[in-house]
């Protein structure tokens, strides 16, 4: 709601901005007259004052949308053996100096060349198993250690 209403009232101002400085010639003309010029000076002013108000509830309400946000960017849960640092992608580089598998995302903000040394990741996602798969995996497993002894 109050992004539109931020929308309205930037709307608003830019046309009251609009009006003030078309008042400005008028004040100037043949026939100069002050009090003309002191309303377009208030006009101008009010609609910029508007519009301000406005830019300033579009930001608020950008905040709480950001605040009320997942913390994942993806919004999913965390992956087994996936980047370090967000948790939620597969790393692609590991920097040797700080020990850290990253994904490219991550990548972009840690990146320093100066410091960091890196080396290809070698360190792949796992996904957790199921209960019933879980369970035929270890009846394998078991089946398979029974025939061999």
């Amino acid at each position: 709601m109050s992004s539109r209403t931020g929308n309205w009232m930037i709307a608003v101002g830019a046309f009251g901005m609009f009006i003030g400085l078309c008042l400005v010639p008028a004040a100037m003309g043949p026939n100069p007259d002050s009090s003309v010029l002191a309303l377009a000076a208030c006009v101008f002013s009010f609609g910029a004052l508007l519009t301000a108000s406005g830019m300033y509830l579009k930001a608020r309400g950008l905040q709480s949308a950001a605040a009320s946000a997942p913390e994942n960017k993806n919004g999913a849960r965390r992956v087994r053996g996936g980047c370090e640092l967000c948790g939620s992608d597969t790393p692609v580089i590991q920097c040797k100096v700080h020990q850290l598998h990253l994904c490219p995302a991550c990548l972009a903000q840690h990146y320093d060349f100066r410091s960091c040394a890196y080396v290809p990741s070698t360190r792949r996602t796992t996904g957790k198993t199921t209960g019933k798969t879980a369970g035929k995996q270890k009846g394998a497993a078991k089946a398979r250690s029974a025939s061999f002894s």
